[in-house]
């Protein structure tokens, strides 16, 4: 695949799974993904989390995409980067998506919202595909 389809596969089908480390112990979690393009891939949690701790401690992550209806799954892997823009943060809490977040931001659920909000990306992946008819073909890896 390209790398346009494989951001086309991310945004169509925004939740992922996130894997990362904490200590020698892996941790993956279900994410929703804000979006993904030639800028790299955009996600964002609270900095209360254990998520955003293990990313601070080790940004090296993985992540997993699944287009059930083509099967076809798709890996990147990399390091993130913490993305300290208010500007993109007021972006993703006005998007349609992430009403919940405006909820947040405005009934005190994240009293400093801003400095509360951690916005990540990835550049430069390492990422590669899987579907049945190539279960068994080498891993081709294309940058992201």
């Amino acid at each position: 695949m390209k790398k346009e389809e494989l951001f086309a596969l991310m945004n169509s089908n925004p939740a992922f799974h996130l894997a990362t480390v904490e200590d020698d112990q892996p941790r993956v979690r279900g994410m929703l993904l804000y979006r993904a393009d030639e800028n790299g891939i955009i996600f964002h949690t609270g900095t209360m989390k254990d998520v955003y701790k293990q990313i601070v401690k080790n940004p090296k992550v993985e992540l997993c995409f699944n287009d059930f209806k083509n099967g076809v799954q798709l890996r990147v892997s990399g390091s993130l980067e913490i993305v300290d823009d208010r500007v993109l943060k007021e972006e993703i809490t006005a998007h349609p998506t992430r009403l919940f977040l405006k909820g947040w931001k405005e009934d005190g659920s994240m009293p400093d919202f801003y400095n509360e909000l951690a916005v990540f990306r990835l550049c430069n992946g390492t990422a590669n595909t899987w579907t049945m008819d190539r279960n068994f073909a080498p891993k081709e890896n294309i940058i992201l």
